[in-house]
């Protein structure tokens, strides 16, 4: 029999398709299924226009089947059927689509799953199979023909015998090299479990005879194999069903089912969008957070179908950064995709789902934050620091979005309180947002510098996550209310107090105390100066600048640490008693006064919970004054 040769197109073309276009082998079967639900999606179609046709649902069907021994794999469908020539169009010219042809030539509307586009999907089994012969029957015809190719060289075309109408795929699988295992497209587990994968939710079933095994009649410990029908997919994708008929317990079926996370979510929320890109969602908001998800492994992203297939498993560009906790899929018959069907070819439509998803999301967390207080907090724990993160590395770009959703440990509440419920019960006369960093709440309520702002009554937010301050920088502000810590230099609080203590600093003495202090540290701390913050502690460390001392210590533990520094000022507590010993010192005794000086300055680092230069110097001063 004569071959005949692809129209117009070169091995280099069929070589590029098999070894370049597919990222995975297993997409083959894949291509295959969509092709057969192509095919009885054509009938449905046809018989809604033609009287004649009637089209009962449960007389349709993909059938995989598997002969080990002779390295077959069979693909069948119920479905249209092709003649000779639509052989020769579909198949004999590399890259028509007869899906595509279909559709543009009926007019397929909305409802009609005509899933191929590109026409070269079924070219994707020359990645697996030595030789590729298709058996088919049109609809209306008594006449079967057969199609076989070895791949590029050509095809051939001739009669045969077939029942019924469909077609039938038949795959001689490739035997197996150093590199590629063939095998695997043999055993039935892992058949199931690509089309588990990419297909479960054609609407046709899919069906496959799978060996199961049984005792045999009689005895008690033989066994012997046999084979059963079963139906691989699942249909009617959940995101497709009415949300009236889903029960909260569906929804955690599916997380599960899809291996969203081994937790329970605590919301999900259901999306069905019928506009300039009509699409269906289910998105989940997890309980826990997985072991991974601060690390370089973790890969966020959505599942992306398009009418129901696998596209993509992590689609990233459906989520934005701060919101990667996400969980769930989208599925949209408008995708514009790539010739493989594995990336997009334009992201205008993607953009458009994920800004709405996007919204969706944010009222969602509002919403729970609102009426679930509780609920909210256990996934504030959980994911809190990756909204913070978002404002950090956005610049700020982002804060419209997270603002509202930010919580913070509070002086006052001593529980997590947002920061409009903080603005809402600022004093009158209050100017700034007050924050204090540490380790921890324990350590930041032992603060010297929060001495003031707590006898003013002002509220506290206490940050220990270490992105706090640097992501309140970004937000600058909130409802026109300034950020400002009670470390910085100038904490915004006047009081008559005050200015009288920083009047009993004039002094000619005391200024000059402070100026040998300061050149003693030199190159340690910008200046020392009489405190208006501390009540009963003698000393403390309060930055001058930008950059606070806690930033310091996060940017310096940091792998490409750059000993960055931030500018320091030693407050000393005038109307506490070791003052007068410093101003007795300054007077009489220079060397106790240097003595003093270190060990109020290490005092202070200590406070602050950074290090000291030599703490065997230290300790040998502490030991001179016991003496």
């Amino acid at each position: 029999m004569t071959k005949k040769p692809f129209e117009a197109e070169s091995k280099r073309l069929i070589d590029l398709m098999i070894n370049s276009i597919y990222t995975h082998r297993e997409i083959f079967l894949r291509e295959l299924i969509s092709n057969a639900s192509d095919a009885i999606e054509k009938i449905y179609y046809q018989a809604l226009t033609d009287e004649a046709l009637t089209f009962d649902r449960e007389s349709y069907f993909i059938k995989i089947a598997v002969d080990k021994q002779n390295r077959i794999l069979k693909i069948t469908d119920s479905g249209i059927g092709m003649s000779k020539k639509e052989l020769e169009d579909n198949l004999g010219v590399i890259a028509q689509s007869g899906s595509l042809s279909f559709k543009k030539e009926n007019e397929v509307k909305d409802g009609y799953e005509i899933i191929g586009q590109f026409g070269v999907g079924f070219y994707s089994a020359f990645m697996v199979a030595e030789t590729v012969t298709v058996i088919s029957r049109a609809l209306g015809s008594n006449e079967a023909y057969k199609w076989e190719s070895q791949g590029a060289d050509g095809y051939t075309i001739e009669p045969c015998e077939k029942e019924s109408i469909g077609t039938e795929i038949i795959l001689k699988i490739k035997e197996n090299t150093e590199d590629e295992k063939y095998d695997e497209y043999l055993e039935e587990y892992r058949l199931k479990a690509i089309i588990k994968k990419y297909s479960d939710f054609i609407r046709y079933p899919i069906k496959m005879d799978l060996t199961r095994r049984k005792l045999k009649e009689g005895s008690d410990t033989e066994y012997e194999d046999y084979s059963e029908e079963e139906i691989i997919n699942s249909m009617v994708p959940i995101w497709r069903k009415n949300k009236n008929e889903l029960s909260a317990k569906d929804y955690e079926n599916f997380y599960a089912e899809k291996h969203y996370g081994f937790d329970k979510p605590i919301k999900h929320i259901h999306i069905s969008v019928d506009g300039a890109v009509r699409y269906n969602s289910i998105l989940f908001i997890p309980e826990k957070i997985p072991f991974d998800y601060y690390t370089r492994e973790y890969e966020k992203g959505l599942e992306l179908y398009s009418s129901g297939v696998l596209i993509m498993n992590k689609c990233s560009d459906l989520l934005p950064d701060y919101f990667s906790f996400v969980k769930g899929m989208v599925d949209s018959e408008d995708l514009s995709l790539n010739i493989s069907r594995e990336i997009l070819q334009h992201d205008r439509q993607l953009k458009l789902i994920a800004k709405n998803l996007n919204n969706k999301i944010k009222s969602e967390l509002q919403s729970i934050l609102s009426n679930e207080r509780e609920k909210y907090e256990k996934f504030y724990e959980s994911f809190g620091r990756q909204l913070k993160y978002g404002i950090y590395d956005g610049f700020g770009s982002n804060k419209d979005t997270l603002q509202d959703l930010l919580m913070f440990h509070s002086s006052h509440e001593k529980k997590l309180v947002t920061l409009d419920e903080y603005v809402a019960r600022m004093h009158a006369e209050q100017k700034f947002i007050y924050y204090a960093s540490g380790e921890s709440m324990e350590r930041i309520e032992k603060l010297p510098q929060t001495e003031l702002v707590a006898e003013k009554g002002y509220e506290i937010l206490y940050f220990t996550d270490e992105v706090d301050e640097f992501a309140i920088r970004m937000l600058m502000k909130y409802k026109d209310k300034e950020f400002k810590s009670v470390s910085s230099g100038d904490l915004g609080i006047d009081s008559e107090a005050n200015e009288a203590e920083a009047a009993n600093t004039d002094d000619e003495n005391k200024q000059e105390l402070f100026t040998y202090m300061k050149d003693k540290l030199a190159g340690q701390v910008k200046d020392v100066r009489a405190s208006k913050r501390l009540k009963n502690h003698p000393v403390c460390l309060s930055n001058d600048g930008e950059l606070t001392i806690e930033m310091e210590k996060i940017l310096n533990s940091m792998p490409n640490n750059q000993n960055i520094k931030a500018d320091k000022v030693l407050e000393i507590n005038v109307n506490h008693a070791i003052f007068k010993s410093l101003m007795d010192a300054y007077e009489n005794d220079k060397e106790k006064l240097n003595l003093y000086t270190g060990l109020l300055y290490n005092q202070a680092l200590l406070i602050e919970g950074l290090p000291i230069d030599d703490p065997v110097a230290f300790t040998n001063n502490i030991c001179k004054i016991m003496q």
